[in-house]
């Protein structure tokens, strides 16, 4: 009866988790503070513009040391090991870099077709994430010809190109992976609990019984 059980609760757990990501490439994770892609394995932190809105900075615009250094700072929901954005490195210029992860967010994930906004997408997904600004974000690379220089995407054009790092540019984090294996959900909390607490009744009531 007891294996019964561990079986039944470990279908249920394992059920809920493909519940949570059926028929979606963008999940919400850490009850709303960050979103998840299927596709890439990343995680996004859902408010694209956190360095401003947490306090820590004035703007949310850092030069690129700074936005790396905030990003790595960051805890949400008790997880660390956030990043800055990769970037397409063989793409410059013009056209849409699908191959960066800022890139297939705005393109692949939310629609959106170069040079238009990001903010004008029909994608409901879109809300899941809040003040994305439509401006220039680093990404995580130095522009490899000239160290000087770093990624950035352009969220107003989905355009991307590389700068001086010096410049004040906004900052979005994400996590490799799913965040939700790292601090699982209330739901499942409560499952394990719910199915551990049975499993000690069942444990009580066959000893009792032996005795």
């Amino acid at each position: 009866m007891i294996k019964l059980l561990r079986t039944l609760l470990c279908i249920g757990v394992f059920s809920l988790g493909l519940l949570s990501v059926a028929n979606a490439n963008l999940e919400v994770r850490l009850g709303g503070k960050a979103v998840y892609d299927t596709d890439l394995n990343i995680t996004w932190l859902a408010d694209a513009n956190y360095a401003q809105t947490s306090g820590y900075d004035a703007d949310g615009q850092m030069n690129w040391f700074d936005a790396n250094t905030w990003a790595a700072s960051l805890n949400i929901g008790g997880v660390s090991g956030w990043r800055l954005p990769k970037a397409d490195t063989n793409c410059l210029g013009g056209g849409t870099c699908t191959d960066s992860e800022m890139g297939h967010l705005y393109a692949i994930e939310l629609g959106v077709r170069s040079p238009n906004p990001i903010l004008e997408s029909s994608d409901p997904d879109l809300a899941l994430f809040t003040h994305i600004r439509l401006g220039y974000y680093w990404a995580s690379e130095e522009y490899g010809p000239i160290p000087d220089r770093a990624w950035l995407f352009y969220f107003h054009s989905g355009h991307q190109i590389a700068v001086d790092k010096p410049n004040p540019l906004y900052a979005w984090a994400v996590h490799d992976g799913d965040v939700a294996l790292l601090v699982p959900e209330p739901e499942t909390y409560a499952m394990l609990m719910a199915g551990l607490g049975l499993l000690g009744f069942m444990a009580r009531r066959r000893k009792e019984s032996i005795v």
